[in-house]
């Protein structure tokens, strides 16, 4: 089209689009969503809680990043994979049919579609054809360049914090896009959403704030909505450049601005929060130059009022820990990207001085844990008191898709629906799980659990995990039937706090795990030993220590060459331990962490699927040559990683 064409349809469209808004005539889903949460009481609920295996980060066709890929999944495609149906993946032939499928082996409980809030009209518009600006330039563009396209948005949208051109004055066009596609998310999520007293599956309304500091730094947040009370219009980063701001709005619009409303955010991906883990800076940081601001205790008590969980791990590698400092743990070398932000992501790399982008044990959860109580001694208030849980990140559209061997990929992040070959870039993998212990499958009852941390994450296996801490649990309570009912009476469970101090020296932990039982055709692995990770202040210095507590080193050991395990290991175990450094004046920190016998790693199952023998050149087949490279991961331990339970002196 010649550009004075383009201009005069440019120009017609935006009138066009005025007049729509102007005369509420564009197109806006109706809402079934009922006036209150109110649903059947469920006939599955027990009052000592249950494991519930959920995703809590999802996108689908509707993300800005996944659309670029040709993700063509909707949150509906997404709800229902969840539930157990089959969906079409990346890449289309030119019938448009997917040349690849998923299911999932076992359907999730719950899930959130987290699609980004940046960029939510802009996609609906680009891929609209009845859009009155569909054909704008960045749309075509958007269209047809992909990885390309997806770049110049992010740097625009999410670096620059600034909006298309098409958007017109004030953004409009844009915004009044993103609430038609605001509303279609939160039907999707009604209809999915079982309120029959079976309870068979609980859907959230959520989505992702997306805010990105100068070179790619991560303080990307998910917003998850307790129902289906919220707010008019997902705020993001272009609107709210700083999580506290984020916080401030949420409040505005949500908890004082809709009745029954109520929303808590989920900080992801901390590895990826730059050289100085700005994560876990203050909450009004909005680049690097912000980095050593100062929190004060108000601050602190509004980060642990929004911020009850962190994701330990998904898609883009494992944020617990990193070797190096007081950190010598061996298992702290599990999933880890090369690189501490987005400027590290292929695409990206080269733009920034790789010496910059060396991974920080800032970044990691466990020393944001040990910085918490540190900054509870200064002020009263732990503003990183983070309970424990995974997801994928998927940009598939496929909650819960982290069988090792069958991954496809998750879009967004590497090769994004390459026809043969590995299907991601070798760091990634695919991703973890949330698991919440909750009474019942609902909402309310999920809700309740993540609020007051009862919760873990596991790297994409379902082992069972209990975890408790009292004073007084008599050393044979590991044999007794009523371990879960003596674990809540006389201490407390993952994520709290241990109440006051009795009469026992140092506090005592009841840990139980049961390995993953699996499916007929892919049973789960047994279980080589459980740790509890403690972390303390002593002389206003921070400090770690990792303690086996049930089963220990094993013979167990996987063939690469087969991805055969072989050795043996544990079914279930558990452990009543006692903290033998424990001084009553230091506050500390405990989790649990249940380690895996060896497996084979994605990569390595699908490099063993296509006959790869790195010995024989011929035998690599095109898209196959990271099978033999010398940074291939070939074997991992899958694990769990429980909230902490945290001590303070009475004083």
């Amino acid at each position: 089209m010649h550009s004075t064409q383009r201009a005069l349809k440019t120009m017609v469209s935006l009138v066009a689009v005025a007049l729509a808004f102007g005369t509420a005539s564009l197109a806006t889903p109706e809402l079934a969503t009922p006036a209150t949460d109110a649903r059947e009481p469920c006939e599955n609920h027990e009052p000592l809680r249950q494991p519930l295996f959920g995703d809590t980060h999802v996108h689908t066709a509707y993300s800005f990043d996944a659309g670029a890929q040709d993700t063509r999944n909707t949150p509906r495609d997404a709800y229902a994979f969840a539930q157990g149906a089959e969906v079409g993946l990346q890449p289309y032939d030119a019938n448009g049919q997917a040349m690849r499928t998923a299911k999932l082996r076992r359907p999730l409980d719950f899930a959130m579609v987290s699609d980004h809030a940046e960029g939510l009209g802009e996609v609906r518009i680009c891929r609209d054809p009845d859009h009155p600006s569909y054909d704008e330039d960045f749309c075509f563009f958007f269209r047809g360049f992909g990885p390309v396209a997806f770049s110049a948005f992010a740097v625009r949208t999410i670096v620059a914090k600034d909006r298309m051109k098409m958007c017109g004055e004030n953004d409009t066009i844009c915004l009044k896009t993103a609430e038609v596609v605001w509303r279609d998310i939160q039907a999707a999520a009604e209809e999915a959403y079982d309120r029959t007293s079976a309870c068979s599956f609980t859907s959230f309304v959520g989505y992702e704030y997306t805010a990105s500091a100068d070179g790619g730094a991560n303080l990307h947040r998910n917003v998850l909505f307790k129902n289906a009370s919220v707010p008019d219009y997902p705020t993001s980063w272009v609107e709210t450049p700083s999580a506290r701001d984020l916080w401030e709005t949420l409040q505005r619009t949500c908890v004082d601005g809709k009745p029954g409303c109520d929303v808590l955010t989920i900080p992801h991906n901390s590895n990826l929060g730059g050289p100085t883990g700005l994560m876990f800076q203050s909450g009004s940081v909005r680049s690097e130059r912000d980095a050593g601001m100062s929190v004060d205790a108000e601050e602190a008590a509004l980060r642990q009022r929004w911020e009850p969980l962190i994701e330990i791990m998904q898609h883009k590698g494992d944020s617990e820990c990193l070797l190096g400092g007081d950190t010598t743990d061996e298992a702290c070398g599990f999933e880890k990207l090369p690189y501490n932000s987005f400027a590290g992501v292929g695409r990206f790399r080269g733009l920034v001085p790789a010496e910059s982008l060396l991974p920080t044990r800032k970044g990691m959860v466990r020393e944001a844990l040990k910085k918490g109580i540190r900054l509870e001694d200064e002020l009263g208030v732990n503003p990183l008191k983070y309970g424990i849980i995974a997801s994928t990140d998927t940009h598939l559209g496929t909650p819960g898709f982290v069988a090792e061997d069958d991954s496809k990929g998750h879009g967004g992040a590497g090769l994004r629906g390459a026809g043969a070959g590995l299907p991601d870039d070798l760091e990634f993998s695919p991703g973890g799980l949330a698991v919440l212990w909750a009474e019942e499958n609902s909402r309310e009852s999920l809700f309740s659990a993540m609020q007051r941390r009862e919760a873990y994450g596991t790297s994409g296996t379902r082992p069972i995990v209990r975890f408790f801490g009292g004073w007084n649990y008599a050393d044979d309570l590991c044999s007794d039937d009523s371990f879960v009912e003596k674990g809540y009476e006389s201490g407390v469970p993952m994520g709290s706090d241990l109440p006051a101090r009795g009469d026992a020296a140092a506090p005592r932990f009841a840990v139980w795990a049961l390995q993953d039982a699996g499916t007929s055709g892919s049973p789960g692995l047994p279980l080589q030993r459980i740790q509890v990770v403690k972390g303390w202040v002593e002389d206003g210095e921070t400090r770690e220590q990792v303690f086996d507590v049930a089963g220990g080193p094993n013979e167990a050991t996987v063939d690469p060459n087969t991805c055969e395990p072989s050795g043996t290991g544990a079914k279930q175990l558990c452990s009543v331990w006692q903290d033998p450094g424990f001084e009553s004046d230091q506050r500390a920190f405990y989790y649990a962490r249940v380690l895996e016998n060896p497996s084979c790693r994605w990569s390595q199952h699908l490099c063993v699927a296509a006959g790869v023998d790195c010995s024989d050149p011929a035998s690599v087949a095109p898209g196959y040559a990271a099978c033999c490279s010398p940074e291939h991961v070939k074997t991992q331990q899958e694990r769990a990683w429980t909230s902490p339970i945290w001590y303070a002196p009475a004083n």
